[in-house]
This record gives structure tokens, C-alpha cells and sequence, in this order.
């Protein structure tokens, strides 16, 4: 499986997009659970079907992508296909003043390339971006995981209270951070929340580093460009005052912080992974640090 990975990273981008389209469709045939819930997911979110169907494809895309970022060959940057920026001066501007800054981007788009970007745009200027990390378990996947996090720019931590205490430290010295936001937390690490107007548990990591560290929190998206082309990441302040407010409840940083992703997926709903299971019970707490 290796071996197909390192040849499938050397395969062009087109190419894989294209035939990562056909994987999606074909998965949404035979699949009738994972339609249901796509669905459901996008009724949700007050979706029509042709505002939602573009993104049937794009999740066989986000699929046919993994090849090149998890094995492409070491010290290949990921910066020639990144075709537009759009907000990282408002990013740097945050970097340079010492404040610190943490991204929160979605199941949207092609979030696992969006952190490799910048942490190569900013790692002369600002270093590393650091970012937590859980390796998968099985191991041929562990092994190609592992090697994707070992680039240049990217400090990945463990998903533990080490490693949020490693994110609090980045942070504090002026660093900064890349988030999934919409994953579902372990038991006590979140709240309840309305995300599209359903009750999810939604993390308290984000303000919790906010409060605590005064970084600027920013909504971040890497878009893929139609027929292979590249992407193009858009950065923007997320203008969300109970987020960084300590007198504001859990509740209300939370609910804040859910209302400036809504409003970022609905701004691409074409390339949202419409099947997570953002609505389930969160699972077992996060393991604590040895």
C-alpha cells in the first residue's frame, strides 16, 4: 500500500482529481448509509440539492488527494500548487505584532494541505506551525502519517495534555496554530452547542487558548480550483467577541465560534464533507500526558 501511495504521488494533480470525482460518485451508489447521512446533514444546513451535489464529488477528491500530501517525495514543496492567497498579510500582520494566531478550519476543502501551507509560507518569517496529532492505527497508514507531519514547517504535537500545553506555549511566545474546530471532543473537553441549528458537542479547546493567550483566531480554507488547477487558501479574522471573552460561558464561545463556521462552509458547501457525524455523542476523555 505504500508502494501504490508513493506512485500514486508522483501522479498529476488532474489526473487525480478527475478520477477522485469518479470515486466519489461511485462510493454514493453504493452506499445508501453514507447517503442518508450526507442528506441529513446538508437538509441540516438548509442545502438545496444543487447547492450540496458538487460536494459528492469532492469528497472522492479530498480521497484521491492523500497519495501526494502523505508520500510525495521529501523536501517537494506544496507551495506551487497553492494558485491564490487571500488574507495571510492579515495572518502576518497578527505574527509579526507578537499576538499569535489560531487557524480553525473545517472538514472543508483540503484542510490537510492548508496547515502544510502555512507553515512553509511562514517558517522564515514566524517558524513552524504547531498542531496536534493523532496517528491512525493501522500501521502502514501510521507510517505514511508520519512521515507527511515530518516536513519543513510543521510541529506536530500529541493529542494529549502535553501537547495542549505545547500549543499553549507556541502561543503565548507569539506562534501559531492550526485547528479542526468541527471534530467532535472527547467527554469534557466541549459543550453543547447549535451548529446549523442541532445541539453538537463542540470543542472549548479554541477559546480556552484564545482567553488564554490573547491570539487572534482566524477562519481558514484551502478551496481546490476547478479541473485540477490547484487551490487557492482564503484567510480572514474570525469577529467573534465572546470567543476571547473570559467572562463569556463556554456556551456563548462556543455558539460563536459555530456561527463563523457556518458561515464559512456555507461560502464553499460544494467541498464540505457533508457525511461527518458532527451530531454524535463525544467518546471517551482525552488521554492524559505521561
Amino acid at each position: 500500500m505504500i508502494a501504490l501511495f508513493r506512485l500514486l504521488a508522483r501522479a498529476p494533480l488532474p489526473l487525480m482529481h478527475a478520477l477522485g470525482g469518479l470515486l466519489g460518485w461511485l462510493v454514493w451508489a453504493l452506499a445508501p448509509d453514507y447517503r442518508r447521512r450526507f442528506r441529513e446533514n446538508a437538509a441540516q444546513a438548509g442545502l438545496t440539492p444543487e447547492q450540496w451535489r458538487p460536494a459528492i464529488a469532492a469528497a472522492g477528491r479530498m480521497a484521491a488527494e492523500l497519495p501526494w500530501l502523505w508520500a510525495r517525495p521529501a523536501g517537494e514543496s506544496v507551495l506551487p500548487r497553492v494558485r491564490q492567497w487571500t488574507g495571510d498579510e492579515a495572518l502576518g500582520a497578527a505574527l509579526a505584532s507578537g499576538r499569535g494566531a489560531i487557524v480553525i478550519s473545517p472538514h472543508l476543502g483540503c484542510w490537510e494541505l492548508l496547515g502544510q501551507a502555512l507553515g512553509e509560507r511562514f517558517l522564515a518569517s514566524h517558524g513552524p506551525i504547531t498542531a496536534l496529532f493523532r496517528p491512525p492505527r493501522k500501521p502502514w497508514m501510521a507510517a505514511l502519517m508520519e512521515g507527511s507531519r515530518d516536513r519543513p514547517g510543521l510541529h506536530m504535537l500529541p493529542t494529549d495534555v502535553s501537547g495542549v500545553r505545547g500549543l499553549m506555549r507556541a502561543l503565548k511566545k507569539g506562534g501559531y496554530t492550526g485547528i479542526l474546530p468541527d471534530q467532535v471532543p472527547p467527554t469534557g473537553q466541549g459543550v453543547w452547542a447549535p451548529f446549523f441549528g442541532r445541539p453538537a458537542y463542540t470543542m472549548t479547546l479554541v477559546p480556552r487558548l484564545a482567553q488564554l493567550t490573547g491570539a487572534q483566531v482566524f477562519l481558514g480554507v484551502c478551496e481546490r480550483l476547478p479541473r485540477g488547477r490547484g487551490y487557492a487558501v482564503r484567510l480572514q479574522p474570525l469577529d467573534a467577541p465572546a470567543l476571547a471573552d473570559p467572562k463569556a460561558s463556554p456556551e456563548e464561545a462556543a455558539t460563536a465560534m459555530n456561527q463563523g463556521i457556518e458561515q464559512l462552509i456555507l461560502s464553499l458547501p460544494g467541498q464540505y464533507v457533508w457525511d461527518y457525524a458532527r451530531y454524535k455523542a463525544p467518546r471517551a476523555e482525552m488521554e492524559t500526558a505521561r
